[in-house]
């Protein structure tokens, strides 16, 4: 591990890694049969979709090559992002949310091998950690119990769950309070060790 570096890349070199990426991605997945392609193209799909939104960040593990990667970007102000949530909404959330203080990962793809948690830990980390987020937000399907078996560890908790049609994949909503809690309009520090969904 210490032999691994991290590297920051901007929009630009993201672009330009984008099918090292895909490749590490259906490497690192457990794919069924005949759904590499398909599964491979989605996520390009997803890449090319994050790459555009503003304040888009991804920082790679390499090592002679591509060990891992881990990209995501800032939640827009307005709660967009959680469009589709089930139930009430947590008002910890969406007062970090509204403050501008929430960082969604949207992927982690770390290669097979012994130390692939600690790897995707140490990466989804410190991509938080560069941008100063105060709580850290993901979206999982329900069906990918390898990944949120792999958040669950790094210490997030789930929040609820998110639907959005025309598809009827739910998607877990998972958070990391990052004990840097910005200051409310009233000068109050926003809890994030609290976070829970308001009854």
């Amino acid at each position: 591990m210490a032999a691994i570096r991290l590297r920051r890349l901007n929009r630009w070199q993201a672009e330009a890694l984008r099918e090292d990426v895909a490749d590490l991605y259906v490497e690192s997945s457990h794919l069924l049969a005949g759904t590499a392609h398909r599964s491979r193209e989605a996520f390009l799909h997803r890449l090319t979709g994050d790459v555009r939104r503003p304040g888009f960040a991804m920082l790679v593990a390499e090592h002679a090559t591509l060990l891992g990667c881990v990209f995501g970007f800032p939640l827009r102000r307005d709660g967009s992002w959680w469009r589709g949530f089930l139930g009430p909404f947590p008002r910890d959330i969406e007062q970090l949310t509204a403050s501008g203080h929430v960082f969604a990962v949207t992927d982690v793809v770390v290669a097979p091998h012994g130390q692939a948690l600690i790897l995707g830990r140490r990466l989804q980390e410190r991509l938080l950690d560069d941008h100063g987020a105060s709580l850290g937000a993901t979206l999982v399907p329900e069906s990918d119990v390898r990944s949120l078996a792999a958040f669950r560890s790094w210490g997030w908790r789930e929040v609820g769950e998110v639907h959005r049609p025309p598809g009827t994949a739910r998607h877990r909503a998972l958070v990391l309070p990052l004990g840097r809690a910005p200051a409310g309009a009233s000068g109050r520090r926003l809890p994030t060790d609290t976070l829970r969904p308001q009854r």
